[in-house]
């Protein structure tokens, strides 16, 4: 069985379609690449409504029925737009406004009537592509936004052609190439055309919507239920060797009030207190890009010695060392910071700046205080702190994602009753003993650990490593940073969430590196590899702000001197260049450039024209090549009409109409 007959055979099959139903036909697949990726974040109604209305046009068009009427049309776009308002109580903003036009394109696709009906049809089309970056910027939108583009363009032309159509895949091929012609302007364009600050595919008020990542806040499961997503919650790069991964503590939060479940970050209290640090061990310096998030903290490792926040974003430094920026983080963000991991914080801090360390509320965990009461019989709060971790150590507590629920006194039920929790039972319990020796005790929330890319060098953070580990202060030694996280399951600190768990989750990382089964497998590889790619992506395309942009231009202008000069002279010669090309096409006869694409054409079919060959001779010699009878019939005729307009046969008035006719003929050769 021949392809050749496959293809026939299944031609055959197909019913046959008329050239207007073919391109109405293409033109909806268009419509359905550019309304697909909204289907994710558009109500269900939305979603179904456009699907059912692309599929009423579809039948109307394969059928051969009459479009339906304007009074039909008009009640279902208004009841379509009072859905809209009713979804999102407006229709303004990101939104409504993109519910809104997907519906239009569709309705509008049964009411095409005339020829600007299809303008609007392309040109809305058009529109709405660009609405689909307001969601998704990654590698795989834009990819598909090219492929739509294309598929856009090739529908356009199809409605531009007379009566002989190209196969559709020169279509697309001709599509193809007029997009890559406009590669190299946009590509230009977006290197050198001046950058705006913020977020280019976001609109006013539609940003603040929900972010994955930390809070101000921390109860039983709320860290567990964040460390099972596997989004990237920030990348950094080292300039040297990464830290061991027991030393990737990246702080975030330090939370101070405890109401008898929830911990929340403190308010401030009188006058801001100093922070005395001794740095003991060298620097670190290192590179941070974070993913939006909302919130107003940066992330750093313990303790950061120094961080130049972003541009345009002031920050501080808070007492307990957080880094808490003016706004709200709405776009990728790039910081350098450097940290040194042996230190000396706050050893002469007064009793009075240590007592909200101390508050615990009252009435609540009642065996938790009488366990403390005994520990602190006979011992130093150094021997009681290391009490408390070896009964995490000894005794049958267990590391999970799913502990059991917890009651009123929730810090007694998880010590003497489950003994099973996540690193926000452990840290919180262990705060609330500590607090009851009189040890005053904050808990820290942030991130541990990271997964080194070894193809680009990057730390990958993901959500799944969020954390939450303590800090004691001992007299004379400062705050200490104490896991028990560590003594309970100290693969999670050393290795990763997946390692430490009992049974590995089927999805996530866990899932993920069984399936892999080594970072030296070939899948680990492709894994290192896409997510290196993806990163290059991010940070040279997505997030090109105007400190880059001004990087590149003082390297182009390191290389050819003032940038500014450059930029002209470039725009200089590109304005010559197109200058002399429109010079060429317009001096060019119209006549011969016809001639010439005919020779091109029969030179692919392995019949070229001789140096000395005239059309009558080249005539008589195709006429004896194998081609099918209707190209041959038109090829000969093409050749007769150009040797009476070229050699002065034809009268001089019938030139415009002959070179119509040529053209029609040289499109039926092919």
């Amino acid at each position: 069985m021949n392809a050749g007959g496959a293809r026939a055979r299944l031609a055959a099959a197909l019913p046959a379609l008329s050239r207007d139903k073919a391109d109405t036909l293409l033109l909806l697949l268009s419509a359905v690449l550019v309304l697909a990726p909204h289907a994710a974040h558009l109500p269900l109604w939305t979603s179904a409504g456009v699907a059912a209305t692309l599929l009423w046009r579809a039948t109307l068009t394969v059928r051969g029925k009459r479009l339906p009427p304007l009074w039909l049309l008009l009640p279902l776009a208004l009841l379509a737009m009072a859905g809209v308002y009713a979804s999102f109580r407006t229709l303004l903003g990101r939104e409504a406004g993109v519910a809104m036009l997907a519906l239009l394109l569709a309705f509008k696709l049964l009411e095409m009537h005339a020829r600007r009906d299809l303008f609007v049809v392309i040109f809305l089309s058009f529109f709405l592509l660009l609405t689909s970056f307001f969601y998704s910027q990654s590698m795989a939108s834009a990819a598909l936004a090219g492929a739509t583009l294309v598929a856009l363009l090739a529908a356009q032309l199809s409605f531009q052609y007379g009566s002989g159509v190209p196969p559709l895949w020169r279509r697309l091929r001709l599509a193809a190439g007029m997009a890559g012609a406009a590669a190299p302007l946009a590509l230009l364009l977006f290197v050198l055309f001046p950058r705006i600050q913020g977020p280019l595919w976001g609109l006013p008020g539609d940003s603040r919507g929900a972010r994955s990542g930390l809070s101000d806040s921390m109860a039983p499961g709320s860290i567990a239920n964040l460390a099972q997503s596997e989004e990237t919650a920030f990348r950094v790069r080292f300039e040297r060797t990464a830290p061991p991964q027991q030393q990737l503590y990246w702080r975030g939060i330090v939370l101070a009030d405890y109401d008898g479940r929830t911990w929340v970050r403190g308010a401030a209290r009188g006058d801001p207190e100093p922070v005395n640090i001794k740095l003991n061990g060298p620097s670190l310096r290192y590179q941070v890009t974070l993913e939006p998030n909302g919130q107003r903290w940066l992330f750093a490792l313990d303790i950061v010695e120094r961080v130049d926040a972003p541009a345009g974003n002031p920050h501080a430094v808070s007492p307990a060392l957080e880094l808490l920026l003016l706004r709200p983080i709405e776009t990728r963000t790039r910081y350098r910071a450097s940290s040194v991991s042996e230190y000396t914080l706050q050893a002469d801090a007064a009793p009075a700046r240590l007592q909200q360390w101390l508050a615990l509320p009252r009435g609540y965990n009642p065996r938790t205080l009488a366990w403390a009461a005994q520990l602190g019989q006979g011992r130093q709060p150094a021997e009681a702190v290391d009490a408390v971790l070896r009964t995490f150590r000894g005794e049958q507590y267990r590391y999970t994602l799913q502990p059991p629920l917890l009651g009123r006194d929730a810090v007694d039920a998880f010590l003497f009753d489950s003994k099973a929790g996540f690193c926000e039972h452990y840290a919180g319990a262990f705060v609330v003993l500590m607090r009851a020796l009189g040890i005053p005790a904050r808990v820290v929330a942030g991130y541990q650990g990271g997964e080194l890319n070894p193809v680009d060098g990057y730390l990958t953070v993901r959500q799944s490593d969020a954390h939450a580990w303590a800090e004691v202060w001992l007299a004379g030694r400062g705050w200490l940073r104490v896991d028990p996280t560590a003594a309970v399951a100290p693969e999670r600190i050393e290795s990763n969430l997946a390692r430490a768990l009992p049974r590995p989750a089927p999805f996530g990382l866990a899932g993920l590196d069984a399936l892999i089964g080594g970072p030296d497998s070939l899948l680990a590889a492709l894994r290192f590899n896409w997510h290196a790619v993806n990163n290059a992506w991010n940070q040279w395309v997505l997030d090109y702000n105007p400190e880059r942009q001004r990087g590149v231009l003082d390297a182009l202008a390191a290389l050819a001197g003032d940038w500014r000069a450059l930029l002209a002279g470039g725009a200089g010669a590109a304005l010559l260049w197109l200058a002399r090309a429109l010079r060429r096409r317009r001096a060019a006869d119209p006549l011969d450039a016809l001639y010439a694409a005919f020779c091109r054409l029969q030179a692919r079919r392995g019949c070229a024209r001789l140096p000395h060959e005239g059309p009558h001779g080249y005539a008589q010699r195709l006429a004896g090549h194998a081609a099918q009878p209707q190209q041959r019939a038109a090829a000969l005729r093409f050749l007769a009409i150009y040797a009476a307009i070229k050699y002065g046969v034809a009268h001089p008035h019938e030139k415009a109409r002959s070179l119509s006719t040529l053209k029609r003929l040289l499109t039926e050769s092919r």
